[in-house]
């Protein structure tokens, strides 16, 4: 349903039709204008929901700043069983609605991918996720895309990523992270063994960052094909390229392009959701 302005009336529907649908997994009302009301509705469903397992509900419009549905998802997330992915991007939520999220995740077993790219997230609510996965939970693939977590949020996963033992993708492009806390999250890399995913282009990418990088890449820690940045030298210094690798080339469990299962397409990630 991607795209179509179903508006929260047509959401409303599609929370009636989930009360009683027992086959459907995956659900995709992203971009389609739902409101408050309907997003509420559709979280209150998924409290009993035993089937869905994939939804994505990106850039609802939203006029509050109180974050209600923000809190329902997080309530919702604190019983339901069989959700594995969530797609939240877009939803103008901040630093509290991700404590809220964090504060229910912790009863939650289930849910592997958590998307909450183009938020308003800051270092706080980077801390917020750094003390989840130091918990160990379940949750194998983050998206922070186009936040702002800057360096002090980097440096906070950092610390977490060197204790957790599940998470296998991390994607913070575009959160003004500079050399510091990139460099932290290489360094994290070298005591993790499990987080084999990571993107950041669109930080600033300086000479340590990249010497970091190149050093993982050349000592098999991390595959090229696993980032989004491949550093080259120009006479004797190391630069930034960028490769058009991501969390978006599996979107609900296959490759958005490209064959699936292939050695250049990341969708593998996907297999044990």
């Amino acid at each position: 349903m991607t795209g179509n302005k179903i508006g929260n009336k047509g959401g409303m529907h599609f929370a009636a039709m989930l009360q009683i649908n027992n086959c459907l997994e995956e659900l995709d009302l992203g971009d389609c204008d739902l409101g408050t009301q309907s997003l509420i509705a559709l979280t209150t469903v998924l409290n009993n929901n035993r089937t869905i397992r994939a939804i994505n509900m990106n850039r609802p419009l939203l006029y509050s700043q109180q974050e209600e549905s923000t809190v329902h998802i997080a309530l919702m997330l604190k019983v339901n069983k069989n959700l594995k992915e969530l797609h939240l991007g877009k939803h103008e939520m901040k630093d509290f609605g991700v404590e809220r999220l964090c504060e229910k995740l912790t009863s939650n077993f289930t849910l592997r991918y958590l998307d909450l790219r183009c938020n308003n997230i800051t270092r706080d609510g980077a801390k917020c996720l750094a003390e989840l996965l130091k918990l160990n939970t379940a949750l194998k693939i983050i998206d922070l895309t186009a936040n702002r977590i800057e360096d002090e949020g980097a440096i906070y996963l950092s610390e977490a990523i060197a204790l957790n033992t599940n998470l296998k993708a991390l994607a913070i492009p575009n959160n003004n992270i500079g050399g510091k806390g990139l460099v932290s999250l290489t360094k994290a890399m070298k005591i993790n063994t499990t987080l084999s995913h990571i993107y950041v282009w669109g930080n600033k990418l300086d000479e340590p960052t990249c010497v970091a990088f190149s050093d993982l890449i050349k000592s098999g820690r991390l595959l090229e094909k696993n980032t989004d940045v491949s550093p080259y030298d120009v006479d004797g210094h190391l630069h930034p390229a960028e490769l058009f690798h991501g969390l978006q080339r599996h979107y609900y469990l296959t490759p958005s392009y490209g064959q699936d299962h292939d050695s250049a397409c990341n969708s593998a990630l996907s297999e044990d959701l």
